[in-house]
């Protein structure tokens, strides 16, 4: 399994990183420990988590994901052959339930941190990441930006001084961001620059087929601050597959079974699915396959982030480490992208 440095670090990550996130909805304990088991066989060094999960998000549910991950690390013994990352919470997204509706101020996030180090039942968290902007922005979809004057928000100063508190407690080793813009990743890179803060190790934000917007400002950061992108949902939540062309629901498939999981299913995401399913199938390729190795091979990514709810569609996803596309399937990509630009936000 190839292999990138994380940021600045020291830390070598796979290619392939192993998402958790529907461990404790979708996919009990034991099936989790059967992925973990599989992923690490396969030499997957790199786990990503989050006080949140599993998602949707609720209450009776909040933090099992990290749990599940924290018995598997207690029963194999494991730890220091893993990168583990999770995530604090921002404010919003129907969370009251979490600390009374999380915010990034320094007690939440210390408080966060701590949880979450019970419940992986690790002294430390490799890369623990921002999920989301505590400020109102552009993310999950949102475009047009607009200024509110009178918006309460935690200062990134403040997040980010807390942020170093934990790095020198030893809880934390580096710093992530999620779901962040060009501004918000450069104002934490220049507060870490002038206050000798932690500095942003990598971006986790959505990257695939339907929605190359990462490409738009910032793939520039990433490569010339070297905080590369760990790409979430790179099969925009399954759809790239192709398992839901013709109006098919899948039982079991979560846009199926969540309807808050609607980003890619409009009118121009499924043509363009389409098209790139056609185009695979040509080429003799499995869609997932080419949609995912199209995402490894961008040069400003750390880490393809995959999910699993069956052992069939792990290695699968695993799978596309091994894959290299051609100069005519690529140049094939680019053209139903210039078709299709930006179908889904």
């Amino acid at each position: 399994m190839q292999t990138r440095k994380l940021g600045k670090t020291d830390i070598d990550v796979t290619l392939i990183c192993l998402g958790t996130m529907t461990w404790g909805e979708q996919n009990t304990e034991q099936e989790a420990f059967e992925q973990l088991d599989y992923a690490m066989a396969e030499g997957i060094n790199f786990i990503d988590a989050a006080e949140m999960y599993p998602v949707p998000p609720k209450a009776e549910t909040q933090g099992l994901t990290e749990t599940y991950l924290g018995n598997w690390l207690a029963r194999r013994g494991r730890r220091d052959d893993l990168v583990i990352a999770s995530k604090v919470a921002g404010p919003g997204n129907g969370l009251s339930y979490l600390r009374n509706g999380p915010r990034l101020t320094r007690d939440h996030i210390v408080a966060a941190c701590d949880a979450s180090l019970q419940r992986l039942q690790t002294d430390y968290i490799d890369l623990y990441q921002v999920h989301w902007p505590d400020r109102a922005t552009n993310f999950f979809g949102k475009l047009g930006y607009e200024n509110n004057p009178d918006e309460q928000f935690t200062p990134i100063e403040e997040t980010l001084g807390a942020l170093d508190e934990l790095v020198k407690a030893g809880k934390i080793r580096h710093v992530g961001l999620s779901n962040e813009t060009p501004w918000g990743t450069m104002e934490y890179l220049r507060l870490a620059r002038e206050k000798s803060w932690p500095r942003v190790a990598s971006i986790q934000n959505p990257y695939n087929l339907l929605n190359r917007s990462f490409e738009v400002g910032m793939a520039e950061i990433a490569h010339r601050e070297q905080a590369g992108l760990l790409a979430y949902s790179p099969l925009a939540f399954g759809m790239l597959s192709g398992k839901y062309l013709g109006g098919k629901w899948p039982e079991k498939a979560r846009m199926t079974l969540y309807e808050r999981f609607s980003r890619y299913t409009n009118s121009r995401g499924m043509e363009a699915t389409r098209a790139y399913v056609e185009l695979a199938r040509q080429h003799g390729l499995s869609p997932v396959q080419m949609a995912l190795a199209y995402v490894n091979s961008r040069s400003f990514v750390t880490s393809n982030i995959i999910g699993a709810t069956s052992m069939e569609q792990l290695r699968e996803n695993i799978g596309s480490a091994g894959v290299t596309l051609s100069p005519e399937v690529q140049q094939a990509i680019e053209a139903i992208h210039q078709e299709f630009t930006y179908p889904c936000p």
